[in-house]
C-alpha cells in the first residue's frame, strides 16, 4: 500500500520550499544592489573597477580626466546598481577633481592609500589591479577616511603657501650664493663686505654700479648686484603673500590664530593639514596622529612601550614644534612643566614630544569649534 502524507504536512513542505526560494532570490537581489567602485587615478586617465557586496567583479572602465569622463564614470557606476561608495586614490593630487565631482553629486567618497609594496610584489602592478585593490580596501573597511576638502579658505591658503615656500627657498639660495661669491672675491672687495650682516650686504650690493665686466672686481660686483636685486624682489613677494595669508588664516580660524605661538605661517600649516572639513577627523587623537605627534605602540610579549611616530604630515608636525619652542621661551606655564618633567628624569626631547601632543589637542579644539572673533579689515 502506498503511503500518502497528510495534506497539512504537504502544504507545510510547499511553504518551506517557497520561503527558501524567496530568501535565496532576496539575498541575490541584495548582493547586486550595492556597488563599490575603486579608482586608480593618473594625470590623463582614471581606471575604475566595480564590485558587488560579496566582492565579485562587475567590470572595469577607463575614462579621461575631464568633466565628460567624470560624468561617464558616474553613469556607468549607477548603471550597475546603487553605489555604496567610491574609493579614490590620490584625493589630494590626481584624484582631486574626481573626488570633488563625486562629492558634489552626493556620492560617498573614501580616501584610499596606495597599496603596500609587499602586496604589489605578490600581485603585480597595473592600473586595473590598483583599481581593484582600492575597491577591496573600501569593501573590507581598511579604507574609511573622508577626503580632505580644500575648496574654500584652506584651498586658497594651500596654494599661497606653495608660492611662498618656493619664494623663500629661492631667496635662501640667492643669499647663499652671494656669500659663496664673497668668499672667493678679490681681497679688496672681500674686506669691504665681509663684516656686513646679510641684510646690509644685500642693500649695499644693490647699489653697485660696476659697468661692463672687464675685470674680476667688476664681474664679482655685477654678480652680487644681480643676486641682491633678486633677493629684494623675493622679499617683497614673500611680504605680499604674508599679508594675504594672515587675512585668510584669521578668516578661516580666528580662535586658532589667538593661541600663543601661532602666527600666520603656523596657522596656515595646521589648517592645510586639517582641510576645510576638520570634522572628518574623529577625535583629537586622530588629529595628533595626522600631525605625527602621537606615540605609536611598540609592545611585544612582556615589554610594554611606545615609539616615536615618524609618519603623518611633517609640515604640521613642524608647526606644532614651533609653537612649543615659542612657549618654552615665553610662557611661564610651559616653562614650569619643563622644569617639573626634567626633575622627574625626562630628557628635553621627550618633554618636547609630550608638549607637542598637548598642543595638538588644544589646536584640534579650536579647529573643530572656532570662536567667533572679529576679522580685521
Amino acid at each position: 500500500m502506498q503511503f500518502c502524507p497528510p495534506a497539512r504536512l504537504t502544504i507545510t513542505f510547499t511553504h518551506l520550499e517557497d520561503m527558501r526560494r524567496n530568501v535565496t532570490t532576496s539575498s541575490m537581489t541584495q548582493t547586486t544592489e550595492r556597488v563599490t567602485v575603486g579608482i586608480d587615478t593618473h594625470a590623463e586617465v582614471h581606471v575604475a573597477a566595480a564590485f558587488d557586496q560579496l566582492g565579485r567583479p562587475l567590470g572595469h572602465l577607463e575614462i579621461p580626466t575631464t568633466s565628460a569622463g567624470y560624468r561617464q564614470l558616474l553613469a556607468w557606476a549607477r548603471g550597475l546598481g546603487p553605489v555604496a561608495a567610491f574609493g579614490v586614490e590620490g584625493t589630494g593630487s590626481y584624484g582631486t577633481g574626481l573626488a570633488r565631482f563625486l562629492a558634489d553629486a552626493g556620492c560617498q567618497v573614501v580616501e584610499v592609500s596606495r597599496p603596500n609594496r609587499r602586496v604589489r610584489r605578490l600581485r603585480g602592478k597595473s592600473d586595473p589591479i590598483d583599481a581593484e585593490a582600492a575597491a577591496r580596501a573600501v569593501l573590507s573597511g581598511e579604507a574609511h577616511g573622508t577626503p580632505k576638502a580644500d575648496t574654500d579658505e584652506v584651498g586658497m591658503i594651500r596654494v599661497l603657501r606653495v608660492a611662498r615656500r618656493s619664494a623663500l627657498k629661492a631667496r635662501t639660495q640667492a643669499t647663499n650664493q652671494m656669500q659663496a661669491i664673497l668668499v672667493c672675491a678679490p681681497a679688496s672687495l672681500r674686506e669691504e663686505l665681509r663684516a656686513l650682516s646679510l641684510s646690509k650686504l644685500v642693500t649695499q650690493a644693490v647699489g653697485f654700479r660696476p659697468g661692463p665686466a672687464t675685470n674680476p672686481t667688476a664681474a664679482n660686483k655685477l654678480a652680487l648686484r644681480s643676486l641682491a636685486i633678486r633677493c629684494q624682489a623675493l622679499s617683497d613677494e614673500i611680504a605680499a603673500l604674508d599679508i594675504q595669508l594672515e587675512r585668510l588664516t584669521v578668516a578661516a580660524a580666528p580662535a586658532l590664530c589667538q593661541l600663543k605661538g601661532v602666527g600666520p605661517d603656523v596657522a596656515g600649516a595646521l589648517l592645510v593639514a586639517a582641510g576645510d572639513n576638520p570634522g572628518r577627523l574623529r577625535s583629537e587623537a586622530a588629529f595628533a596622529s595626522l600631525c605625527g605627534a602621537s606615540p605609536v605602540p611598540a609592545s611585544s610579549g612582556k615589554t610594554t612601550r611606545h615609539r616615536l611616530n615618524r609618519g603623518g604630515d611633517r609640515t604640521a608636525n613642524n608647526a606644532l614644534w614651533r609653537i612649543v619652542m615659542v612657549r618654552l621661551a615665553t610662557d611661564n606655564r610651559t616653562q614650569t612643566y619643563l622644569a617639573r618633567r626634567t626633575q622627574e628624569g625626562h630628557s628635553k626631547r621627550e618633554i618636547i614630544r609630550c608638549l607637542k601632543r598637548y598642543v595638538a589637542r588644544e589646536v584640534y579644539r579650536e579647529l573643530v569649534a572656532p570662536t567667533a572673533l572679529a576679522v580685521p579689515a
